[in-house]
């Protein structure tokens, strides 16, 4: 009963949308492919009587696909859960999502969701400190990685090219003590930028690199497969992407759209996401194994809107640091 739709095969039909008869809930997601399944899987087992189609991309192609969609006037996607509050942010103010006060967001912190109910974060991925075993410091502080030791050693996501990495470099130059002088110091000591976290994770782990930047949960599940990297939640704190959902305020299946945003929200959802390995964004869940306690993880502040405004700005001044790989 599920139908996986490649984004890719839609783009080479140029915009072919799903036949009316072919779901009651259409799905553009970023997660992982086995992540989305899992996710479709759980909503529909609570939900036996909606069937939902998924097309997965990372979020860049996936908003190109929306946006030409929208462009051409038939948007396909009822709901979106995407990489970014700052990429759905943007949609709201184009007035392109829905707003929907779910019930579930009185289990959540209230800097979480919109205030007006246009998106929901369901978890949170934050990025921090991944070191090889084998390396001579043992980092514990964003600036451990400017130090003479670090020089040269040090590898990270490109904010051109990875919506976390962007994200992260928004929030660390946010606080007072590190600010665009701390990227400024990076590049200085020899740090490399480009590509996504799967690659400085590669870089790490085979030792060609040190120490990282990256998201949480890759070198947490490659620890438990035995790769040598360890993971450090540094002491000033981390930024954290929190894959929000939302509405297309052009959806065709609104009541649908509705129980899958609480579904994503309620207890059942967020502890699938913990079985998939993600810290989960509602208050008094466990965290995932591998993982601290959740109050001793440190999330820096971060307003999508705020981040909206500046991000051409940002990504011209992070290219002046380190190019534009």
């Amino acid at each position: 009963m599920k139908t996986l739709v490649s984004a890719a095969a839609l783009f080479t039909a140029g915009l072919v949308a799903l036949p009316a008869s072919a779901a009651n809930l259409v799905l553009y997601t970023s997660q992982p492919n086995e992540d989305a399944q899992a996710t479709v899987d759980g909503f529909m087992a609570a939900n036996p009587d909606i069937k939902v189609d998924w097309v997965r991309d990372g979020t860049p192609k996936i908003m190109a696909k929306l946006q030409a969609e929208i462009a051409a006037g038939n948007p396909v996607a009822d709901v979106l859960l995407i990489a970014d509050t700052v990429t759905l942010e943007r949609l709201k103010q184009d007035g392109k999502l829905l707003a929907y006060a779910s019930p579930e967001a009185a289990n959540y912190d209230a800097s979480l969701y919109d205030k007006d109910g246009h998106y929901y974060s369901t978890k949170l991925i934050t990025t921090g400190i991944v070191y090889n075993t084998a390396a001579g410091m043992k980092p514990s502080s964003w600036q451990d990685l400017v130090k003479p030791e670090a020089k040269g050693l040090v590898t990270m996501p490109s904010p051109l090219t990875s919506g976390a990495a962007l994200i992260h470099a928004q929030t660390l130059t946010g606080v007072e003590s590190l600010g665009w002088a701390y990227y400024k110091a990076l590049a200085e000591n020899g740090t490399t930028a480009a590509g996504g976290n799967g690659a400085v994770l590669k870089a790490v782990a085979s030792g060609e690199k040190a120490y990282g930047m990256v998201v949480d949960y890759m070198p947490i599940r490659e620890k438990a497969k035995g790769a040598p990297v360890e993971f450090v939640f540094p002491a000033e704190g981390v930024s954290a992407v929190t894959e929000p959902v939302g509405i297309l305020a052009s959806s065709k299946n609104v009541d649908a759209a509705k129980k899958f945003v609480d579904y994503v929200l309620s207890v059942e959802g967020q502890e699938g996401f913990v079985k998939l390995g993600y810290i989960p964004a509602r208050n008094g869940i466990a965290m995932p194994e591998g993982f601290p306690a959740r109050e001793t993880i440190r999330v820096l502040p971060l307003d999508a809107a705020t981040a909206l405004k500046n991000t051409d700005a940002d990504l011209k001044t992070f290219s002046d640091h380190f190019g534009s790989n």
